[in-house]
């Protein structure tokens, strides 16, 4: 396998592992909202309480796999194994 068919299978896993990761951190921000915190508050509120909720849980697995790349980033070259996603490679030889 060469480093663009690499970089193409990464991003598609990348992003059902994100779509999922998202999904499930929504799902528990959703379980602990309504079982605590909804019942006390107005209909009104809790609408834009849900908005809130999916914010949330969009914010929270951006900085999850921000991290998490940086992580593996350091830990492993991968720049070795992936070829760029936009514009050209700076360290390929011309």
């Amino acid at each position: 396998m060469n480093r663009r068919l690499n970089t193409i299978l990464f991003v598609l896993a990348a992003t059902v592992g994100n779509i999922l990761l998202m999904s499930i951190l929504f799902i528990l921000l959703l379980l602990v909202f309504t079982r605590f915190i909804a019942p006390a508050l107005p209909a009104q509120v809790n609408q834009i309480m849900l908005m809130v909720v999916f914010l949330v849980s969009v914010i929270g697995t951006y900085v999850f796999y921000h991290r998490f790349m940086k992580y593996l980033g350091k830990k492993y070259d991968l720049q070795k194994y992936f070829g760029p996603i936009f514009g050209r490679d700076r360290n390929a030889p011309k």
